[in-house]
């Protein structure tokens, strides 16, 4: 875990420093996550205590993010990204009553932004972002009751993430618009042969402001 936490580590350290050269654009979104590949479905087959072919997926996920851009030249900027999201899904099988899954996911992002125009100091425009991130992780399995769910099991696990997308900001000088759609990829503690829980890959889909 601690490789995991030195990328994002070595950025929050620079953050004064980064401050110091310009003035950081602050922000905060809304997001939408689509699970991709073994995260919105899986299939497990049959063993000595499920008798029958499991399927285990997970539906869209609400969260959101708070981030902090520093522009260190024209078209480039070092973001510091603190989001988080739930995503609800269930795991059934032949046989056997379905079971309710929850999956909670706190994230620590350092990103690079490339501006295609050139206005990183004003964050405007089209860009591109990319970078790691540390994720914290809790996988609950149990009973979505009618106002919230009830865990009867619980693995936490922290993870080295990668995240890389394209964004969008438009709008007043003061306080702009923002809409990103970025890849996450899960790059450690995923060996499904270990009995580790599968990589959470999503699309997030994000809308905000930046000030």
């Amino acid at each position: 875990m601690r490789t995991t936490l030195i990328p994002c580590l070595a950025l929050v350290l620079a953050a004064p420093a980064l401050q110091a050269q310009s003035s950081p654009r602050f922000g905060f979104a809304l997001n939408l996550a689509f699970p991709t590949g073994e995260f919105r479905s899986k299939t497990y087959p049959a063993n000595a205590t499920v008798l029958t072919p499991q399927t285990e997926g997970y539906d869209v996920g609400l969260g959101g993010q708070f981030t902090l851009s520093f522009p260190i030249d024209r078209a480039v900027a070092i973001r510091l990204n603190f989001g988080g999201q739930v995503t609800d899904g269930s795991n059934t099988a032949p046989g056997y009553e379905k079971l309710d899954l929850q999956h909670n996911i706190f994230s620590i992002g350092g990103e690079f932004q490339f501006f295609m125009n050139g206005s990183a100091q004003r964050h405007r425009g089209t860009y591109f972002l990319m970078g790691p991130s540390a994720d914290f992780e809790r996988f609950d399995v149990g009973r979505q009751g009618d106002y919230d769910f009830h865990a009867d099991y619980t693995e936490r696990k922290s993870r080295m993430g990668a995240t890389f997308g394209i964004g969008h900001s438009f709008g007043l000088d003061a306080a702009r618009f923002t809409f990103e759609a970025v890849y996450h990829k899960t790059l450690s503690g995923n060996d499904l042969a270990k009995g580790e829980p599968p990589s959470a890959d999503f699309l997030k889909v994000s809308f905000g402001w930046v000030f």
